[in-house]
């Protein structure tokens, strides 16, 4: 027995270390052929750079426009995440706490969304939309196309949202709360970890945008997002090919990623605990 429980650890080990490679080793790749020059990138003869070339960072930074770019990334990513969570905290409060006509068919709704990719499918309705609104040629038609996407965020909180008892609603109510106040000074605090998860997964989803801020900037490239900046870094001039700018300015545009993580790794490991001791 004892020594089949040392087989197991020693496979799921081999498992575990198995998959952490195959994660990072593209990452690892990435940031070493950053440090490359075009001419190693495209021969492939080394792993690591014969030379660092720190200039590529630089040079990244001033053709790809980085500072208008990133500011344009945090608008919508930061926006996205307010509207998304506050929209989806909402939401999950009236549907788990309330009553109403047709509330198992919202869910239903909601679930549905979820198998909709938002992309190329919808896209084409999505603009019309945003062309009616005066919005197809601003930021703002993206940023509303990413909080109506909210599905996921949705169900994340509305499970939560069970956990926390109702006999704070009730409590609350005989104080003179209404539900209203209620939601905004007892319940959403309580949503902590759950609303840090929510704004993780919202920024990197709006910050990774591609397709909607390409397709909402094409008449305005001063509102390009970094992930639209970063595709003309892939040629220079001569249409030359600049793969290790393109790699530099992955790397760059990887950092607020990591910082948002930081900032919601404890909301994790709340929600971790959370599950555990249920």
């Amino acid at each position: 027995m004892r020594l089949r429980t040392i087989l197991g650890k020693i496979i799921l080990w081999i498992f575990l270390l198995t998959v952490a490679f195959i994660t990072l080793i593209p990452v690892v790749i990435t940031i070493l052929g950053s440090f490359k020059t075009n001419a190693e990138l495209t021969a492939g003869a080394t792993f690591l750079p014969e030379s660092w070339h720190f200039s590529n960072y630089a040079e990244a930074w001033s053709q790809a426009n980085f500072s208008r770019y990133t500011l344009n990334s945090l608008m919508v990513s930061l926006a996205a995440v307010v509207g998304t969570l506050l929209v989806s905290s909402m939401a999950a409060y009236v549907v788990d706490r309330m009553d109403f006509a047709g509330k198992k068919l919202y869910i239903g709704l909601q679930s549905f969304t979820m198998f909709v990719a938002v992309g190329a499918v919808v896209l084409r309705p999505q603009f019309d939309l945003m062309v009616k609104l005066h919005l197809h040629n601003s930021l703002w038609g993206v940023i509303l196309i990413l909080i109506s996407a909210h599905a996921s965020i949705f169900f994340i909180l509305f499970s939560f949202m069970k956990g926390i008892p109702r006999e704070l609603d009730e409590a609350a109510l005989i104080d003179g709360c209404s539900p209203g106040r209620t939601f905004w000074r007892i319940i959403l605090p309580l949503l902590g970890p759950g609303l840090g998860v929510g704004a993780l997964f919202t920024f990197r989803g709006a910050w990774n945008e591609y397709l909607l801020p390409l397709v909402f900037t094409m008449t305005k490239p001063e509102l390009q997002t970094l992930t639209v900046g970063l595709a003309n870094l892939k040629y220079g001039i001569s249409a030359a090919s600049q793969t290790h700018y393109m790699m530099a300015g992955a790397c760059l545009s990887i950092l607020p990623i990591l910082v948002a993580y930081l900032f919601a790794n404890k909301s994790f490991m709340q929600m971790t605990a959370g599950s555990l001791k249920g």
